[in-house]
């Protein structure tokens, strides 16, 4: 091959490394965003702040928790986030030891294991298991319409 042939060879190569190199990194970005997001909605249900809620758990959400029979709906994260709040409930402590992420397009799957730590009345209690979050991305915010948890016993 011709000197000019290479360094023809060698700049696509180079190019094609940078463009792999600047999606990663502009999907580490979005990754970092959705992860903030998923934290967003775990304190604000914990603080019974129902307008972040509002905003990141759209109505059409469906969640399916653990040990309870009934799917819920954004009416029900909204009001159960209130009554925790509201009966002296505190987040003391909130973990996500490990997550792993798929996108398809402008959803995203994550999967976690959580723990967190509660104060109730004095009472102070620790839940971990695994869950299963679904993200939208609408108008460039993460929203977050559905979940699964399970706890460990």
């Amino acid at each position: 091959m011709k000197p000019k042939g290479n360094r023809i060879v060698i700049a696509v190569i180079f190019l094609i490394a940078t463009l792999g190199s600047v999606a990663a990194s502009a999907q580490e970005a979005n990754d970092e965003q959705l992860l903030r997001v998923r934290e967003t909605v775990w304190r604000t249900w914990f603080a019974g702040d129902t307008k972040t809620l509002e905003k990141l758990v759209p109505p059409e959400t469906i969640v399916i928790s653990a040990g309870e029979e009934k799917w819920k709906n954004q009416a029900d994260v909204l009001r159960d986030a209130v009554e925790f709040h509201a009966k002296g409930g505190k987040l003391v402590r909130l973990e996500f030891p490990r997550t792993e992420v798929q996108h398809f397009g402008n959803v995203a799957i994550t999967y976690s294991r959580y723990l967190y730590e509660i104060d109730q009345g004095g009472k102070r209690s620790v839940t971990s298991g695994r869950v299963i979050e679904i993200f939208v991305l609408r108008d460039r915010q993460w929203t977050n319409p559905g979940w699964h948890t399970d706890e460990e016993k």
